[in-house]
């Protein structure tokens, strides 16, 4: 077998060991990665601080607009929690604003409650030029790497056929 014949030089090579051993730096660096610059409304600014409530325990630090404000922008840049804190931060430092930002872990556990916004619907009643296009999408998976490395074929399919419907104006897609 071919990992078998320098099996007696193989000691001579150590394996590298990464382990993170200062977290907090680690954290931060992940943080920095997110930085981008947009604006945002002051209103939304306005409306940052959750209101006080009457309730037990500790009352929220951060409004559901916050929260989702953080959701949104990780869903729209494919963020991980950690670098949409940072973004989020990075965005409050070039506006000036003294706002703190939720923390990852904070965006994690009120994420599992929060009721997003559904899109506004369409209020104009004028025709929608629809452009409907099908194409294909290759699927990846196990599959792939088991037909390249051992030549073996899968049954299933890698292909399959996407349909959507597209405003020609906005862009938007209204089916699929």
């Amino acid at each position: 077998m071919p990992f078998k014949a320098n099996a007696d030089r193989r000691h001579k090579l150590a394996k590298a060991k990464y382990k993170v051993t200062n977290w907090s730096k680690y954290n931060e660096s992940l943080r920095r990665r997110g930085d981008v610059t947009v604006w945002i409304e002051e209103s939304a600014a306005k409306a940052w601080f959750a209101p006080q409530n009457q309730r037990r325990g500790r009352p929220a630090k951060f409004s559901e607009l916050a929260i989702e404000t953080c959701l949104q922008i990780r869903v729209v840049f494919g963020l991980a929690l950690r670098q949409t804190q940072g973004f989020v931060r990075s965005v409050f430092h070039l506006m000036e604003l003294v706002l703190p930002v939720p923390d990852f872990s904070i965006l994690s556990r009120r994420a599992d409650g929060l009721k997003l916004s559904n899109p506004k619907p369409r209020t104009n009643c004028e025709p929608v030029a629809l452009v409907i296009d099908r194409t294909g999408v290759k699927i990846f998976g196990a599959g792939e790497w088991q037909e390249t490395k051992h030549g073996t074929r899968i049954k299933r399919r890698t292909w399959r056929k996407l349909h959507l419907g597209l405003d020609l104006n906005t862009g938007e897609i209204v089916c699929s």
